[in-house]
């Protein structure tokens, strides 16, 4: 008997083949499964990551919740196409601390994993107000009440302490002080070096929406503005054992 007529067996015999593809996914799956419990940490460590500071942990649900990620992913795929567009691919680290993740794979607009910086505060503020302003072809709805709605982050110590639940490295003192460092970052004339004390100096402090108080605007912009800036691919080396 030949392999193609024993192969025959197996596809006209609905039990046989319902066992052999169960042995088969099982099999798969352990060689999958099995070596991760093996691993003390599934995400490479890389230098640079911190935790979204109170501001940006804020313009972040306000981005979840307004649904910017029905039309932007935040994943850079290792390919050639994506790299050139949109720079250094994603890596694992960089969403480490999100609840939910951001990647998707629906790009109506552009992918915003390395927006940080690429655009000034004016730009975001004139593309929220009237996305076609800045670019004519966007079918973007307008976000102009972003500005109009202020903020006092009354309940921002909850939102930490949530994401602390969870295994976000919030301490207790970035829990106690959330609110004055929701402020001071979106205030340069504040006095925010705690601030700078408890997430690093690369904190981003100004504000963002050029206007009295702290909006949405200003804590959406705050977000977007630093995604993707935490690590230096200039000196950024894979690790290799991985």
């Amino acid at each position: 008997m030949g392999i193609l007529d024993k192969h025959k067996i197996i596809e006209t015999n609905a039990t046989l083949l319902l066992v052999f593809s169960f042995l088969v996914v099982t099999i798969g799956g352990l060689v999958q499964i099995v070596p991760l419990f093996y691993l003390e940490n599934t995400i490479e460590e890389v230098d640079g990551m911190r935790p979204y500071t109170p501001l940006e942990l804020t313009g972040r649900d306000v981005y979840v919740r307004e649904g910017c990620y029905v039309c932007h992913s935040q994943m850079i795929r290792p390919m050639r196409d994506e790299v050139e567009r949109y720079g250094h691919y994603s890596l694992a680290a960089e969403s480490m601390y999100d609840h939910p993740f951001q990647w998707g794979s629906k790009r109506t607009g552009p992918d915003l994993a390395r927006v940080g910086g690429r655009y000034s505060d004016d730009w975001h503020v004139d593309h929220l107000r009237d996305p076609q302003s800045v670019v004519p072809e966007s079918v973007m709805p307008k976000y102009g009440h972003l500005e109009a709605t202020l903020i006092d982050g009354e309940h921002i110590g909850d939102l930490l302490s949530t994401n602390a639940f969870v295994g976000v490295p919030y301490t207790d003192e970035m829990i106690e002080t959330a609110q004055l460092d929701f402020r001071a970052q979106a205030d340069p004339d504040s006095d925010f070096d705690g601030l700078l004390e408890r997430y690093g100096e690369g904190v981003i402090v100004r504000n963002f929406d050029g206007r009295p108080g702290v909006s949405e605007a200003d804590a959406l912009i705050a977000y977007l503005q630093m995604l993707g800036t935490l690590v230096d691919f200039s000196t950024f080396t894979p690790d290799a054992s991985r």
